[in-house]
């Protein structure tokens, strides 16, 4: 239907949403809820009228960014709730979460805010994220791995305390540490045994790329578009991410 440009408005207005929706997404990816609406207005090249037309708040915006980031984290923890190794596949899931989570600015804020009673993404999806967890740690519990002393509060404590600690240590210079370094002192303070746990090795390269999903380093491409998953299994589950945020 084109009478009276109803249709090309609709087709403008979709544009324009996802415009706002890129630009929020790298920005708050970059600095967090501390960005200004109207850094993500020129961003996405439209005015700030625009943006409130298709968010009323900054949080609502906000939301709609990391919404999907975190469904992705609670749907791989319920994918390993049956796994035969709960013990090492707890602390691999808990490392990897932190991998993803500390270059990003937005859910490292998420996570922070959620854990703190003061945001929730979504109905739902925080406590989602959490029982799945749950479910991670208890299982590691029975099979021995992990501190029977400690509980999903805790937990979320140290998984978002690890986050801050992983951002201010620096990787070089005086007093630096290996990427990963704060992750593995608080696997170790999990765990039952003394042990320590040795940190993945991986490439520093600036450019390096990784999945979204779990965080596998993918290899360059020679040619097209840079890949943003490792395989056709993390492609899959980001799809059914995306459809079920989209209709909801």
């Amino acid at each position: 239907m084109t009478d009276g440009g109803v249709a090309p408005a609709r087709a403008d207005a979709r544009r324009n949403r996802a415009l706002v929706l890129q630009a929020a997404r790298f920005a708050f990816e970059e600095q967090g809820l501390a960005v200004p609406l109207g850094e993500i207005a020129r961003r996405a090249g439209v005015g700030a009228g625009t943006v409130y037309r298709h968010f009323p708040s900054k949080e609502a915006l906000f939301r709609a960014t990391i919404v999907d980031r975190i469904e992705l984290f609670t749907d791989t923890a319920r994918d390993l709730a049956e796994v035969e190794d709960p013990g090492p596949v707890f602390f691999r899931f808990l490392s990897s979460v932190v991998r993803l989570a500390v270059r990003n600015k937005a859910l490292c804020d998420a996570l922070e805010e959620a854990g703190a009673g003061r945001f929730e993404p979504s109905p739902g999806v925080g406590q989602n994220f959490d029982d799945a967890l749950e479910v991670l740690l208890r299982r590691a519990q029975e099979a021995g791995d992990v501190r029977l002393d400690v509980g999903i509060t805790e937990l979320r404590a140290l998984l978002v305390g690890c986050l801050s600690m992983e951002r201010a240590v620096p990787e070089t210079g005086p007093g630096g540490a290996a990427p990963g370094r704060m992750t593995a002192l608080m696997c170790d303070a999990l765990r039952t045994e003394r042990s320590v746990t040795e940190l993945e090795a991986e490439s520093v390269k600036r450019n390096e790329s990784r999945c979204e999903v779990c965080g596998a380093v993918i290899a360059a491409a020679r040619t097209g578009r840079p890949a943003r998953y490792c395989g056709g299994a993390c492609r899959q589950k980001a799809h059914r991410v995306r459809e079920r945020t989209r209709r909801t």
